[in-house]
This record gives C-alpha cells, structure tokens and sequence, in this order.
C-alpha cells in the first residue's frame, strides 16, 4: 500500500499520463483501421489535447491556447525570414512572465505550488519546444507552407499546425518530435500504419515498474537512514537522494514513450532479425545515461531531445561561449530559480573542465588495465558532479541552496573550476 500511495498520490501527472495511453491507443486503431481521414486525424489529436489541458490544467489551460492562436497566426501571416524571431521573443516572454508569476506565490505570497499550475507550466516548456521548432524550420526552408486562395482551404492548411502544438500524447511529456515527422506520422496512418504497439508497451510499462520499485526502495531506505544523521548527509546519502529525484525523470521519459508509442509514434523500422524497433522518440535510457564515464556524454544523453534542442536553439547559433550561453538558457528555460542557475552554470563549467581534462588525460593510458581505472575514475567523478547539479537545481530556492553548500560533497564541483585554471 505505501508503494501505491508514494507512487500516485505524490505524482498526479504520472496518473494523468496513465489515463493517456488507453486514449492513444484508441486513436491508433481508428486511425489504422480506416475510420478517420487525414483532416478528422488532425483535429482528434488536437481536440484531445484540448479536452486534456482543460481537464487537468483547468484555467490555467489558457496559458497553453493563447500560445498556439498566437503561433498560428504569425504561421499565416509572418515571411519565414522573419518568423522565428517574433516566435521565439513572444513565446519566452509569455513563458519568463508566468515563471515569475510562480516565484512571486512561492516565495512572496507564500502560497502553496497549485498542482494544476504546475502541470500548466511544464506543458508551456513543452509547448516552446515544439513552436520554437517549427519557427526554425520555416526559417530555415525545412517547412513549405501551401495556402490556397479561399478562407476554407487556409484553415485547413493550418490544421496540422495547431494539431502539432496540441496533440495530446505529447502534451504533458515529451519527447520532442520534428514537424514534418509528426506530418508524415499522421498522413501515412490509413496507408502505411506502423506495427501494433501492445508488445512494446508492455515491455515499456514493466520498465516503468522496475524504475518504480527502484525509487520506492531507495527512498524508503533514504527515510530510515534519515534518523540517524548526527550532523550533515555524507556522500552516499546524497547521491542516493539525487538518484531519486532522476529516477523521478526516467519514469516520466519511459511513460511519455508509452503515450506516443500507443498512438503509434517512435516506429523507426525493423531490426535485422524482423522485430519492431520504437526507439524513433525518445528522451533518454537510465542505464545509458547511469554508466556514462564523463559529463559531456551526460549531458548529451539526458533529456536527449531537449538537449538536441537546446544545441540547435543556441549552441550552434553563438560564436562566443556557446556551452555558457546553451546553459545559460536552460536556466532560463527552467524558470530562473536560484537553485537552477547556480546549477547549470555549475554544469556548464563542468563539462567546459570535462573538456580539458579528458583531452589531457586521455594519450596518457594506453595500457587495458590503465583505461579501465581511468574510466572508473572518470565515472565517480561524472556522478559525483552530476549529483551536485540536479540536487541545487531541484532544491531550487536560496535556502537551500545555501544549506547544500555546506555539505562535503558541494566542494567537487570546485574541481571543474580549478581544471580550467590549472589547464
């Protein structure tokens, strides 16, 4: 019974996410079956997502529509030269302005977080991803759009954009899907439908649960050790603690899979032997992620498609210090709490001394045996650096922070930065 409570009760947005796979998979198999065309698609998935976000989110579900009216009339009416850049200031603007909306209740007004704000802002990072997007790809000439003369066929030419900004499988979770990905998905449905998704979301589901039991007894045993800290947590107690909180994560990524691979999305092809592969959408794997050997490859694999984003957005477009920029704008995307500033600016030094470090190092184990302690040593490392980073970042406020610092283990980071004096 304590699993199933620490497991729902604390997370409503995992239920919500639940109660959205049986609906995807509804979708998948009229879709398939032939008893939707191209256009009623389109508007399922939008009008879904729209039934979604008011049912969860309630008023604040309005934050979510603005945007996309917003968005799909500069589609309509801004030159893709122009375009990105009128999306992506109006979308960081309306998205800045309710993240400090959410720190004025939280720490000015003392107000409890309401939970259906909460979803609503997660949904609005999710929805800057996907605008932000497509704005690059019209700019770029990824996306031709075709308007037609008469009122009737621009609206329907502009359907599938609102049903990209909406369509509930990725409403409440990622992972990030390219436009003309998500186009062809739901064009080739009726033609050319992907495998039924049953097997894979079982398999997917049982690794959910495997990801759950593992947060359920870390964190009993997290609660039981917390009784007998005489002074401050050691090393491991911390460690464990921020595997918790990305463990918290990887059950979000597996189970926003689960939605997008019930609808019939992430289908990328067959195996050699003949077996389905859904690997297509994806944020991340644990193992993966968990047994990288240095912080750049983290950072690379965590949160793959927002990473991919994040480096399309802004890494590739700075010439000057694109790694402090790129971090520096999660930051901001994140909100701009304390807590998330000092730690990915604290990860952008780390993967800047990550750099410096592993190209020093490295021609000087050559030997197997040499290799292998280096890469045990660069892994310790990568955790204990990496577990700085997400707990300041989820600790978010300045108390906190300021009580984390006083910890042994806030003294590694410092590391990252003594590497780039020193090298």
């Amino acid at each position: 019974m304590d699993f199933f409570w620490m497991t729902f009760n604390q997370n409503p947005q995992l239920v919500n996410q639940l109660f959205t796979i049986p609906l995807a998979f509804m979708f998948y198999i009229l879709a398939t079956q032939g008893y939707l065309t191209l256009f009623n698609r389109h508007i399922c998935l939008a009008f879904g997502g729209f039934i979604l976000a008011v049912l969860t989110m309630g008023p604040y579900s309005m934050m979510l529509f603005i945007t996309n009216i917003i968005f799909v009339l500069l589609v309509r009416f801004m030159e893709p030269v122009h375009i990105h850049y009128w999306i992506f200031g109006l979308q960081m603007w309306w998205q800045t302005l309710w993240h400090f909306y959410m720190q004025y209740k939280q720490y000015w007004l003392q107000e409890p977080a309401d939970s259906r704000l909460v979803l609503a802002m997660s949904a609005l990072m999710l929805l800057s991803q996907r605008v932000t997007s497509v704005s690059m790809d019209l700019q770029e000439g990824k996306i031709i759009r075709h308007f037609r003369k008469g009122h009737q066929s621009q609206v329907v030419s502009l359907v599938p954009f609102l049903s990209y900004t909406l369509y509930f499988p990725a409403l409440l979770g990622g992972p990030l899907c390219p436009f003309n990905t998500f186009v062809n998905f739901v064009e080739q449905m009726s033609v050319n439908p992907p495998p039924s998704p049953l097997t894979i979301l079982l398999w997917k589901m049982l690794q959910v649960l495997l990801l759950l039991v593992l947060k359920f007894l870390f964190t009993s045993f997290l609660q039981c050790s917390m009784f007998n800290l005489s002074s401050s947590p050691c090393i491991l107690w911390i460690w464990i603690f921020s595997l918790v909180l990305r463990l918290n994560y990887y059950v979000h990524w597996k189970l926003s899979e689960c939605v997008n691979n019930a609808a019939g999305l992430g289908f990328s092809g067959y195996s050699t032997s003949g077996c389905a592969l859904w690997n297509g959408l994806s944020d991340g794997d644990a193992f993966e992620i968990e047994t990288s050997s240095n912080i750049s490859t983290f950072a690379r694999l965590w949160n793959r498609t927002t990473a991919a984003w994040l480096r399309r957005l802004v890494f590739q477009r700075c010439s000057r210090m694109p790694v402090l920029m790129t971090f520096s704008f999660s930051a901001l995307w994140h909100g701009l709490y304390p807590g998330q500033v000092a730690g990915f600016l604290g990860w952008a030094i780390a993967v800047l001394g990550d750099h410096k470090l592993h190209k020093h190092l490295s021609p000087r184990f050559t030997t197997v045996s040499r290799k292998g302690l280096y890469t045990c040593l660069s892994w310790l490392y990568t955790q204990v650096v990496i577990t700085c980073v997400v707990v300041t970042t989820e600790l978010q406020s300045l108390e906190a922070l300021k009580l984390f610092c006083t910890t042994h283990i806030a003294l590694f980071p410092l590391a990252s930065i003594l590497i780039l004096l020193i090298l």
